[in-house]
């Protein structure tokens, strides 16, 4: 870029957040959001602190709760789990919106996932997800119940082309190990208008490891899927070559061929730390055992070259013609390369080119983002959602096409102490179909909420 790094950050507001926005940024939109209005530098204005202590917003929007850890699930199936995490927003019949949402449970969790027939997969398992159907975008709740069960650390996951949800494991457990009956570290397919029709039935050809976050390539079915690995040697960015690529519940069942990637003389992502930098003749490696039956696939033998490795891959999604996804931070002390407060990598499959577009910095102010982002999304009205996962009080913030970077939400709740506050993480943010109301979670206490306002565009 030809602006100098001080001239962006000054440009985009967030000189003391640290963000820095490579000039690539506009490809980070689909052409959903083509005919967006821009926002201004400060985006939807300051933030009101909240008189109930919940959720800080801008002026003129609104939120409500949807659901809140520990009250009764509709169905009467038992409390509403804790650890509210990923999530996706799927349209229904007759105008309605299924929200299904991650449990990021262990064994050791107060309030797991109850366990109902035909939807658990390890009855010693705590994770899982429920399903919430409102009654319009921004409605009410008319029904919230199990959609899976018995399954570990349900950390993100993505939607799928054909409406369905992939949920998965950041875990790589196996059975005896943790007190689990199963082996763990899988995705599974959940069906939000019918979870029977999808059971707890493990996709065993996409690998087990620690996932946290998947996007599909409409097109072509391929599946990409992020290792959320903080422990030195880091995790892979995956993709998953279906048998069946035409997509429809219960195909990615059939199997398929697992890789890893592989950029020449990359073999660590920290290392790049200039918005733009781009990797071409990118290659993909077979995994020799997707089921790591002895040995984690990351620490598998990729022969000659290796494969590439990243700290902390969390967040993924498709955009345009190509997949998105999140290093959280690096941190040489952890065994990375160099450090990084959180980076946005692009990988366009039919380039085979690989692109830093975002690098993030320290937000340790309570009043700026910019620390260790976590899910992403597009937003209708032109921007892209980061939730925040790192330090100090945690944001919604949003990056405009024009590389603008703005506070939408603030966790109110103190999970800590007066002399100690520490605040919940944000995730699983997703928006309705008609582009209306924002959804989001707070991680501890696990809360949903739904978000309306004057959202431009």
């Amino acid at each position: 870029m030809s602006a100098t790094r001080r001239q962006m950050l000054a440009r985009s507001g967030a000189l003391g957040a640290g963000i820095v926005v490579s000039g690539a940024v506009t490809e980070l939109f689909s052409a959903s959001a083509a005919s967006a209005l821009p926002l201004t530098e400060n985006g939807y204005g300051p933030l009101v602190p909240d008189p109930h202590g919940l959720l800080d917003l801008p002026k003129g929007f609104r939120y409500r709760v949807l659901s809140r850890e520990g009250d009764a699930l509709r169905s009467g199936e038992g409390p509403v789990p804790s650890h509210c995490d990923g999530m996706t927003a799927l349209p229904g019949r007759r105008g309605r919106v299924h929200l299904v949402r991650n449990h990021e449970n262990r064994v050791t969790a107060a309030l797991g996932v109850p366990t109902v027939e035909g939807l658990t997969y390890d009855p010693a398992a705590k994770g899982g997800c429920t399903l919430l159907t409102l009654d319009g975008p921004g409605g009410a709740v008319v029904d919230e119940r199990v959609a899976i069960a018995g399954t570990a650390v349900n950390c993100s996951g993505g939607p799928t082309p054909w409406g369905t949800w992939l949920t998965c494991e950041e875990t790589e457990d196996k059975a005896g190990g943790a007190g689990y009956a199963k082996d763990h570290g899988f995705i599974f397919e959940v069906d939000p208008a019918d979870p029977r029709r999808s059971g707890a039935v493990p996709l065993t050809a996409m690998g087990r490891f620690q996932h946290e976050a998947v996007a599909v390539d409409p097109v072509h079915g391929i599946v990409y899927e992020t290792e959320d690995a903080f422990v030195a040697p880091f995790g892979l960015f995956y993709r998953f070559l279906p048998r069946r690529p035409e997509g429809r519940l219960g195909s990615l069942r059939a199997g398929g061929r697992l890789q890893a990637m592989r950029v020449p003389d990359l073999p660590d992502l920290s290392v790049v730390d200039e918005p733009g930098a781009s990797f071409g003749g990118v290659q993909w490696v077979d995994v020799p055992d997707p089921l790591a039956a002895q040995t984690p696939t990351r620490l598998q033998d990729y022969g000659r070259g290796g494969v590439t490795r990243g700290q902390k891959l969390e967040g993924c999604y498709w955009g345009g013609r190509s997949v998105y996804f999140v290093s959280s931070y690096a941190r040489t002390g952890e065994g990375s390369g160099a450090d990084h407060h959180g980076q946005v990598w692009r990988y366009d499959p039919g380039a085979r080119r690989l692109t830093l577009v975002i690098v993030f910095g320290p937000g340790s102010d309570v009043q700026l983002p910019g620390d260790s982002p976590d899910n992403i999304c597009l937003a209708p009205g032109g921007s892209l959602m980061v939730c925040e996962d790192g330090s100090g009080a945690q944001h919604v913030f949003g990056v405009t096409r024009r590389g603008e970077v703005y506070t939408m939400a603030r966790n109110a709740q103190n999970i800590g102490t007066e002399e100690a506050p520490e605040w919940g993480e944000f995730a699983g943010v997703a928006f309705s179909p008609d582009g209306g109301t924002m959804y989001v979670n707070c991680y501890d206490p696990g809360t949903t909420f739904a978000v309306t306002g004057p959202w431009r565009g």
